[in-house]
């Protein structure tokens, strides 16, 4: 899915998706019907009604400066400012140009706190949530912020928004401004826990800019928003500045003190990984995080940072690593059957790949919630058996042994161990080795395609081919262009893919766009491996469900027990951190927000280290 997208979508869900719904949060953890200045989904809010600001801010940090980097790893093109929809490749950091009802406190795994909105008010039966607006908020024009612009924009998101928006918004049932500054949002279902926050961390689109620009096309027209930045200046596929607002109305909220310090963001553009490094290490932009092992290990031995004028970084990750694999599409009739899909897993050898090409940088990843208390560990406890015997007639057995981990190879380059074990299910499979080659009982060979946009994978992926080539199996990569990559993925035309998905430390109905039945063939969604199963579909109900964080725990390794057993992908692996290489010229809070990186946030532009660089 493109970039922009996702990092709206991710703000959306406070950190990759959807956000737990709302306790209006006493010391007792109860909900209660009265107006309050932030919602939780599970216990008490951190912060107390009049907090000054988010402990992990300087709220005297100068303004000024520009920071400019290469964002997330992603797409190196764009060609839209519209990031809401499924067409077009839309540019990084618009998410900043938009404000929301409520933004999220990064301390905190799942609160947020208000911003356009000064209170919400959660229904004791919590069918519907009620925003009162401050009369004082602006959008960059200088018009008002009413309740028509925030239901005008859930309705657009519902009806024309990227899928991710449109399925998010399936359980609420509608907006209604009940006068300029009050707006209720009301949920239908049994799933309730998400939809509260989720809707308080919606982009906030004026319905005036809207009624002369398409909302479902692309476009390079500058967005309006209400947010701490506006587009300064692009070039598409090449950057995209923007640019600090001195008139933005929101600076001495609470929620915005010591954040947004610099007066220009700038995303530099670069099809190539190696001209990115090159053009970092030059000075010709700022700040990179460093996404590949061996560039990290040896590719960083330059004067600028033996001399100290290059900063690397390594900042610690809270949240959940994520899945990150080979995803298997299991669309593919070759892919169905899961013990070809689990001896793809026995043919990739992690170890030998983790010290001849990541400097044993990595741990294998294991679990869809790795780096959380939500992975599932050893045979299921009580409680998640619970869950799972209602299904147990429709489970693979071995859901209720050990939980699945991915084997261990000697280290060597082919361990002939697992890649007998992948040759017995393979022919258990029914694909034979005849004259070499794996074969189907049709006398099709077995043949796997990766798809990348990137040629920096090739190192990753050759030797996993050759293994492949030694089972009999036919691989090979193929590289297209970003736009490609971009439509293949999201129609799901492709054998394999690599994707990452960051789950946050409350997830919800994301869940069901990665493995849900219903997103399965929905283009654009998450889905990419076509996971379609009925018990996953209950178990995640079942989280969402959850009103404890014990409840959700035991969901979600539930959840992660059945997923693992499926063998949907091929897992790779994580490190429980951020490599940022950075020019001297930043400072920082002492406190890191323990739930985000917290550089665009919280960072600001130091003139004495600046001028003391510019003097080396």
């Amino acid at each position: 899915m493109q970039r922009a997208a996702m990092q709206l979508w991710s703000r959306t869900l406070l950190a990759a998706a959807t956000t737990a719904v709302a306790a209006l949060a006493l010391s007792t953890g109860a909900f209660a019907a009265n107006p309050s200045h932030g919602l939780s989904a599970f216990g008490e809010l951190k912060y107390p009604a009049g907090f000054q600001h988010f402990e992990y801010v300087n709220p005297d940090a100068p303004k000024g400066g520009r920071m400019s980097m290469i964002g997330t790893a992603g797409l190196p093109t764009f060609d839209s400012l519209n990031g809401f929809i499924l067409k077009g490749d839309a540019a990084q950091g618009l998410e900043y140009v938009y404000d929301t009802l409520m933004t999220r406190a990064d301390d905190e795994p799942d609160a947020v706190y208000g911003l356009v909105a000064q209170s919400a008010e959660l229904a004791d039966d919590r069918k519907s949530v009620t925003f009162k607006l401050r009369p004082e908020a602006r959008f960059a024009d200088g018009s008002p912020v009413t309740a028509a612009d925030v239901v005008f924009s859930f309705e657009a998101l519902k009806e024309k928004g990227h899928p991710l928006y449109r399925f998010g918004l399936r359980d609420v049932a509608k907006a209604e401004a009940l006068d300029p500054q009050t707006v209720r949002y009301e949920f239908e279902g049994d799933r309730l826990r998400d939809l509260p926050l989720f809707v308080a961390t919606l982009p906030i689109l004026p319905k005036s800019f809207y009624d002369q620009q398409p909302f479902d096309e692309t476009w390079l027209k500058k967005p309006l928003g209400s947010g701490p930045y506006e587009v300064a200046d692009f070039k598409a596929g090449t950057f995209i500045a923007y640019r600090r607002r001195a008139d933005y109305w929101g600076w001495e909220l609470p929620v915005n003190r010591g954040r947004y310090n610099f007066n220009e963001l700038r995303y530099e553009y670069y099809r190539d990984r190696t001209a990115e490094l090159q053009n970092l290490l030059n000075g010709t932009f700022d700040l990179r995080e460093e996404f590949t092992s061996v560039d990290w290990a040896t590719a960083y031995n330059v004067p600028a940072v033996k001399d100290g004028r290059i900063l690397r970084l390594t900042l610690p990750d809270a949240q959940p690593s994520g899945a990150q694999g080979f995803m298997l599409n299991t669309r593919r009739d070759k892919f169905k059957d899961k013990r070809v899909r689990k001896a793809l897993d026995y043919a990739f050898n992690f170890e030998w790949s983790n010290k001849n090409l990541f400097y044993e940088l990595y741990l294998r990843t294991a679990s869809y919630f790795e780096n959380s208390d939500m992975k599932a560990e050893g045979k299921p406890s009580s409680d998640e058996l619970a869950l799972l015997e209602p299904f147990r007639k429709s489970l693979d057995p071995a859901v209720f042994e050990e939980v699945y981990t991915p084997p261990v190879s000697s280290g060597q380059g082919q361990d002939r161990k697992l890649l007998r074990e992948a040759s017995r299910l393979l022919t258990e499979a029914g694909w034979t080795l005849k004259d070499g080659k794996r074969i189907n009982a049709d006398g099709r060979q077995l043949d796997i395609e990766f798809l990348i946009f990137s040629p920096s994978f090739e190192r990753i992926i050759n030797p996993y081919i050759e293994n492949l080539r030694l089972l009999g199996i036919e691989g090979k990569i193929r590289l297209v262009d970003s736009a490609q990559y971009e439509r293949r993925t999201k129609s799901f035309d492709f054998d394999v893919t690599t994707r990452r998905y960051v789950l946050r430390l409350t997830p919800g109905v994301e869940m069901k766009n990665y493995w849900g039945s219903s997103t399965r063939d929905v283009d654009g969604s998450l889905n990419l491996a076509g996971i379609a199963d009925p018990v996953i579909d209950a178990l995640i109900d079942n989280a969402l469900a959850a009103g404890s964080r014990d409840e959700l725990v035991t969901a979600t390794r539930a959840i992660d027990r059945v997923l693992r057993a499926g063998h949907y992908w091929v897992p790779h692996w994580y490190k429980a951190s951020h490599n940022v290489a950075t020019w001297d010229k930043f400072s920082w809070p002492e406190t890191k927000p323990k739930y985000d990186r917290g550089i665009i946030e919280t960072w600001w532009y130091d003139k004495e280290k600046a001028a003391k660089l510019s003097e080396r």
